[in-house]
Order: structure tokens, then C-alpha cells, then sequence
């Protein structure tokens, strides 16, 4: 996976490929799909999700330039691989999921490899993380969206601090574009990394089905 599909590739993030290369993503996988748990592809987690392919976790990670200081903000946890590959990069993670099953199992899978620095919500990640329960600096240094929006949701850019980085995969169709968005004075200046397909993120500022 690392040599082919990310170092073969346009990842040059040593830190990322550490990262991925010490991670057993068996462990965030269906036991009927553990046998192609490192092939390029996406694999069915339940509840209509899936787990993304390596490439583009590695994709967005890298684009995301996690650094060790950084708070991060996750919103789809899914199978809990990207959180745990951020909190190997991040001081902290924060993620939010929809779907309680997924949520719990993440939690499960986080706790058995002793990732303790992520923290979890099942809500609408659309919304932000609850304003209540915000960082002690009271934004993210960065953001990730795991599913496709139709915009980057409002409530996330506003959470998002000065020169913060958001990536997220943007669009209504069936593909997406993967976008990249620098916050400058309340707004992102965007630029387009790729195409990509991901489940669309159900929510009040996102798809509503």
C-alpha cells in the first residue's frame, strides 16, 4: 500500500506515510473485508458508509498539513481510520458522527489501539461541533469532511480559525471535487485538488437525503 499506492503515487508526507504505515487498518473494517483491508479501494463499513480508499485518506491528509500543535475537527467519523490517523498527526481531534452504531464501534476500535487524544459527538456534523463544548481557543486549527457536502457548510467556515485549512469533497452529483479552502477574513479561498466519490453527509447545511 505504502509503496504502490501512496509512495508510487504524489504522497510525500513522511509523516503521513509513517502514519499509515504503522496504522492496522484491518482493524477499521467488516471481518468479511479484512482480507482487502489495504487495497486502493473503498469497503462497506454498515449503515450504507464506507471506509475510504488509502490513496485519498492519504490525499487529504497530506493536504490538510497537520501539524503536532494543531486541534483538528472531523466531521463524519465513519469507521474511526481518518480520526485515528489525524490523532497520530494532531495535538487533538475532534469528530462527529450521525450514525450511533458507527460512532461506538470507532470508539471501540480508538480504545483497543490506545489513541486517547479524540474526542467524540453523534450529532449533525453539518452544524459544527456544539458551541458549548468548543476548544479552549474556541476554533480548529483544521477541518475535514469525509463526506460530500453541495458547500462547504457555514457553520464549519465559522469555526475554522485565520488561515485555517478545510478539505473537504464538494458537489452534487456522483463526483465530487476534492477542495481545499484557506479561511481569509471570514471567507475560504478555495482551490480543486482532484475528483473524487464520496456518500453525501446528511445534514440541515448539507443534503437533506
Amino acid at each position: 500500500m505504502i509503496k504502490t499506492d501512496l509512495r508510487g503515487r504524489d504522497i510525500t508526507d513522511e509523516r503521513v506515510l509513517e502514519v499509515m504505515g504503522s496504522l492496522p487498518r484491518e482493524q477499521f473494517v467488516p471481518a468479511a473485508y479484512k482480507t482487502s483491508a489495504y487495497a486502493d479501494c473503498p469497503l462497506p463499513i454498515g449503515a450504507g458508509q464506507t471506509i475510504s480508499q488509502p490513496y485519498i485518506v492519504a490525499l487529504m491528509t497530506q493536504e490538510l498539513a497537520v501539524k503536532a500543535e494543531d486541534v483538528v475537527l472531523e466531521i463524519g467519523t465513519g469507521s474511526g481510520y481518518q480520526a485515528a490517523i489525524l490523532a497520530r498527526l494532531a495535538n487533538k481531534v475532534y469528530t462527529i458522527e450521525r450514525i450511533v452504531a458507527l460512532s461506538k464501534s470507532a470508539q471501540q476500535v480508538l480504545a483497543k489501539l490506545g489513541i486517547t487524544n479524540v474526542e467524540f459527538y453523534i450529532g449533525d456534523g453539518s452544524c459544527g461541533w456544539p458551541k458549548s463544548r468548543l476548544p479552549d481557543k474556541g476554533f480548529f486549527d483544521k477541518i475535514m469532511i469525509t463526506a460530500a457536502v453541495p458547500a462547504i457548510p457555514q457553520p464549519l467556515i465559522e469555526q475554522l480559525g485565520h488561515e485555517g485549512l478545510i478539505v473537504a469533497p464538494v458537489g452534487t452529483g456522483s463526483v465530487q471535487q476534492l477542495v481545499v479552502g484557506q479561511k481569509k477574513a471570514d471567507k475560504l479561498a478555495e482551490r480543486v485538488i482532484c475528483d473524487v466519490r464520496f456518500v453525501k453527509l446528511i445534514g440541515k447545511y448539507s443534503f437533506s437525503q
